[in-house]
């Protein structure tokens, strides 16, 4: 499996010291601290793309000044910047010790998708009867940029119009669902890259899945929906699991199967 790109970092667009890019403006009434805290959140969104697409792959050793220099800030966004990283749990970030990229967590991948199973069934299942001919033309539009980009050099807008794929399928469940559907879908990301890039057959079958979801809903069969985003949910989970963690037994992943996709894998 091909864990990582090949291509060196690309030097990113300097940015000023104290909160404010460069060739930008503060507004003049934003304190230093809100401005430093903008700054912060600007460095985590970078390297956590970095890390998502596979840039900064398992394992690699991030080193908070090597860092802020490429990207052309100070260590005090970086330092906070490395914490929220952390805590999302992307990196390991101990005292005293060098900062790594986290290497793929079975249990968590195995989690994380057992949990989507069970409330993604329910989201589609909910909306299937309530989609408009608009719903379902946006959803076809973005099921054709996914088709058009997929396996290209533009990942990151395969993934877009993969959520809004994704979130039209969901829109009936409440508020609240929507934003934990939306967390675990965000933390799904990197996962469905290490399968796109160790499995590249996975384009195809994704695509496949896809489309017959969509011809689900446009049926309003909640059942066969609910069925279809199981088994393509756990197709991802078990497809990276067999190439990163062949000995892993994913418990979740396969009972939400069971429950929400009829037991068909």
């Amino acid at each position: 499996m091909s864990r990582s790109r090949s291509e060196s970092f690309e030097e990113q667009r300097p940015v000023g010291n104290e909160g404010e890019a460069q060739g930008e403006s503060v507004p003049s009434d934003a304190s230093p601290a809100a401005g430093g805290r903008r700054l912060a959140l600007d460095v985590h969104g970078r390297l956590r793309t970095m890390i998502l697409n596979g840039e900064l792959p398992p394992g690699s050793v991030l080193l908070q000044a090597e860092m802020a220099r490429k990207l052309g800030v100070s260590r005090t966004p970086m330092r906070e910047a490395f914490r929220l990283l952390q805590e999302e749990g992307l990196i390991d970030a101990r005292p005293d010790q060098r900062a790594r990229v986290r290497s793929v967590d079975p249990e968590d991948l195995d989690g994380v998708y057992g949990a989507r199973i069970m409330l993604e069934t329910l989201a589609v299942s909910m909306t299937a009867k309530t989609l408009t001919a608009e719903d379902l033309e946006r959803m076809s539009d973005a099921l054709q940029r996914m088709q058009e980009l997929a396996g290209g050099d533009q990942p990151d807008k395969w993934h877009a119009a993969h959520r809004e794929f994704h979130s039209i399928a969901t829109q009936a469940v409440p508020a609240h669902l929507q934003r934990m559907l939306a967390s675990l879908g965000e933390h799904s990301e990197r996962y469905i890259r290490l399968a796109q890039l160790g499995v590249p057959a996975s384009w195809g079958r994704a695509h496949t899945d896809h489309e017959a979801l969509l011809e689900a809903l446009r049926l309003s069969d909640p059942a066969e929906a609910a069925r279809m985003i199981a088994r393509h949910l756990a197709r991802t989970a078990l497809s990276v699991l067999a190439d990163v963690a062949p000995e892993y037994e994913p418990t979740a992943t396969r009972t939400a199967l069971g429950v929400a996709g009829n037991g068909q894998s």
